[in-house]
């Protein structure tokens, strides 16, 4: 017997309508901290920043309104079309926009600027929970995963030529939703090693050791100790983990040896032994007919294929500046009036702020305009210089209740689509919350990525008011049948 739609008063989560309108008047406050200057522009005087940022909080009241009236099954019926819609524009502007600050992302229509990958997110998450959700879809499907990741990397790939990276990069966050709804645990880990060896190979690719390189070293020796791990965990075998250590000390004495003669490159040693390594996994792949030793099999060579092309990316394929930015981040160089210099200002205005804050309009790295883009992507040392340990402390606090809650509301979802779609909601606000406050406080390269809900800007603000309140739509509709 079909159910009658229940009232959307009622039905929608109020819970997370309370934490928005926290985070976006929390953001208001930042924006005024960050660009209010006395005997100028009055807050609410349109002309000045805080006043722009009052007329994209009305606007996106007005979508919320719009989006919250609109049946649940539109943005599952008209998901496609939403996506092909939102690639156009995407293409469009890479054509159309103007450079600025080597940029083509921005579209400008007369006084107003609209920056496409920022609505960009939301159409790729629905399209992602459509396809999802499609009759006898199975993720370990090859043709399948390869629709899948087509879906998440097209657009990537587009904002990529706009020259927008910190866009771009926001699209691997979808990997996390794969992850919940079966994808191999592998893929996960191989993502996760790829940044940890990146680092690690780039932050000692200038220390050498005798004839070894130590960043090639110590990558090398992870890989070795995680193909160990993974034997053991996935399989207990106890023989191929002795064997594989006995060919790594056999393999290091007989270089220990040889270095009295000639110089001698211990981490092509380790790689020799995950050579090895590779070829022994392989033959028990096929001995014994089982994928897990394929697996870890195909997990080290490309852990070694990725190790060699390091160098390549950093020098090739970087730009001067994303260069510069990764080695002052990982303190290999200091640049302090350069491209450290953002960091560096954001730092000490954090800092100033101490326990509990210098009080709003108080802030002296703010007003004295020492942070550069510091109401868009530095909006985070706003906070921390005028509210201190305690008001930065209840914005993390806030954003995290707010994506624990997504979390609960997408697992009580009945249909793939609606979960899928939750999952990918909660994923991209946790990587924009930890790029950017990592940004800001100098524990990750400045990609410049927005604050959700704090950045100034009305494509960001309207870009994650669309993200999240489909889902609370599609939330509220979750005891309705067709």
């Amino acid at each position: 017997m079909p159910y009658r739609k229940t009232e959307l008063i009622k039905s929608v989560d109020w819970f997370t309508i309370l934490l928005y309108v926290i985070l976006v008047v929390a953001g208001w406050f930042s924006i005024c901290g960050a660009s209010y200057e006395y005997d100028s522009v009055g807050m609410f005087d349109v002309s000045g920043r805080p006043g722009s940022q009052l007329i994209w909080i009305g606007l996106s009241v007005v979508l919320i309104f719009v989006i919250l009236m609109l049946d649940a099954d539109f943005y599952d019926i008209f998901a496609y079309l939403i996506y092909a819609a939102v690639i156009a524009l995407l293409i469009a502007t890479i054509f159309l926009a103007p450079d600025i600050k080597g940029s083509r992302s921005w579209l400008v229509l007369g006084p107003v600027r609209l920056q496409p990958a920022e609505v960009a997110k939301f159409a790729t998450a629905l399209a992602l929970a459509r396809l999802m959700n499609s009759y006898g879809f199975q993720l370990d499907n090859v043709k399948h995963f390869l629709q899948v990741l087509a879906v998440i990397f097209l657009p990537m790939v587009l904002i990529l030529l706009q020259k927008e990276t910190g866009s771009a990069l926001v699209y691997f966050a979808f990997l996390l939703v794969l992850y919940r709804e079966g994808m191999s645990g592998y893929i996960l880990l191989a993502g996760v090693c790829a940044v940890i060896f990146f680092v690690t190979s780039m932050k000692f690719s200038e220390v050498v050791i005798g004839a070894t390189p130590l960043g090639m070293l110590i990558v090398a020796a992870m890989i070795l100790f995680i193909i160990l791990v993974l034997i053991y965990v996935e399989r207990k075998n106890l023989l191929a983990v002795k064997v594989i250590g006995v060919v790594t000390v056999a393999g290091l004495l007989d270089g220990l040896l040889a270095s009295f003669f000639i110089p001698v490159n211990y981490a092509y040693i380790l790689i020799g032994v995950v050579g090895f390594t590779f070829l022994y996994l392989v033959a028990l792949s096929v001995k014994s007919w089982t994928k897990h030793y394929l697996l870890i099999a195909l997990f080290s060579l490309g852990s070694v294929g990725f190790l060699f092309s390091v160098d390549y990316v950093f020098n090739d394929i970087l730009e001067p500046h994303q260069q510069i930015r990764i080695k002052v981040s990982l303190g290999m160089e200091d640049d302090p009036g350069g491209a450290g210099y953002n960091v560096n200002q954001s730092k000490i205005a954090i800092g100033s702020g101490g326990f509990a804050g210098k009080g709003f309009l108080n802030g002296t790295q703010t007003k004295l305009k020492y942070v550069p883009e510091q109401d868009t992507d530095f909006i985070f040392c706003t906070v921390g210089e005028e509210q201190g340990f305690v008001g930065s402390s209840l914005v993390l606090l806030l954003f995290c209740v707010l994506i624990l809650r997504l979390l609960y509301l997408a697992e009580r979802q009945h249909s793939v689509f609606r979960r899928v779609y939750g999952y990918s909601v909660a994923a991209i606000l946790l990587f924009h919350l930890a790029i950017n406050i990592g940004m800001v406080t100098g524990l990750t390269p400045v990609i410049g990525i927005p604050l959700p809900f704090f950045s100034y800007g009305g494509s960001s603000l309207w870009g994650f008011t669309i993200l999240l309140f489909i889902f609370l739509r599609l939330d509220a509709a979750r005891g309705e049948r067709l």
